[in-house]
């Protein structure tokens, strides 16, 4: 059975719909491949319609989540190894080419990594904008292929489940989770202030911690006392 999408099955809803309909879930998972690689097919119209389809009895909503999130991994894999292999400057003239794509784009996903490293690549996972593009300076950085790869695992997982399922639960009305969208992104932005926060605390304590040990030998040799003359 074929899931429905607005607007008479046409543009990209259709699209997904048909090739939904065609594979299964596998189909899904291409898109959200595909939307890994190419940053304008949205994730938030993908993932929400794939639970509708589910709903409608073409897949699992289990199937549906497994296949998206692996096709999130695989997109972004192929991302990093695009960072990892290809000269910037090279990367730059491509993405500017690429409709809908702006450097202004890059630079901010650029920025994020080399602000809040590894967790750029789990929470930027959950962030429009940001969660294709992190994965290049990842590779241009040469993070650790593993740790990438489990950290972009478990944010695609956290991601793609909330959508599929809110369209699985909204049915026909699948699509007003894209709308609701900021409202999960605002949480994921608190959740980054709080580590921001929690990580310069630490690291603060960690320089109070350094600065009293170097403090300590002085404040005992200035306490000693004096041994008298014989």
């Amino acid at each position: 059975m074929q899931a429905a999408a607005p607007g008479g099955g046409g543009g990209l809803a259709g699209w997904a719909s048909d090739l939904m309909a065609t594979l299964g879930a596998p189909g899904a998972g291409i898109i959200v491949a595909l939307e890994n690689v190419f940053p304008p097919i949205p994730s938030e119209v993908i993932l929400p319609l794939a639970g509708f389809a589910a709903g409608r009895g073409e897949f699992s909503v289990f199937a549906a989540i497994a296949w998206t999130t692996g096709g999130s991994v695989i997109g972004a894999i192929a991302l990093y190894l695009v960072g990892m292999l290809a000269p910037e400057h090279r990367v730059r003239q491509a993405l500017s080419k690429i409709p809908m794509v702006h450097l202004e784009d890059v630079r901010r996903a650029e920025g994020w990594f080399d602000r809040h490293g590894r967790w750029a690549v789990f929470l930027g996972r959950m962030v429009p904008g940001i969660r294709s593009l992190v994965s290049l300076p990842a590779g241009a950085r040469h993070m650790p292929w593993w740790e990438f790869g489990v950290l972009t695992l478990l944010g695609s997982l956290i991601w793609n489940s909330v959508f599929v399922y809110g369209g699985y639960a909204l049915g026909s009305r699948w699509y007003l989770v894209e709308r609701y969208s900021g409202v999960f992104q605002i949480v994921v932005g608190v959740l980054l202030g709080a580590l921001v926060l929690y990580t310069l605390f630490r690291r603060y304590r960690r320089h109070r911690k350094k600065v009293k040990a170097m403090r300590a030998p002085t404040e005992v040799l200035e306490t000693a006392p004096e041994h008298p003359e014989r």
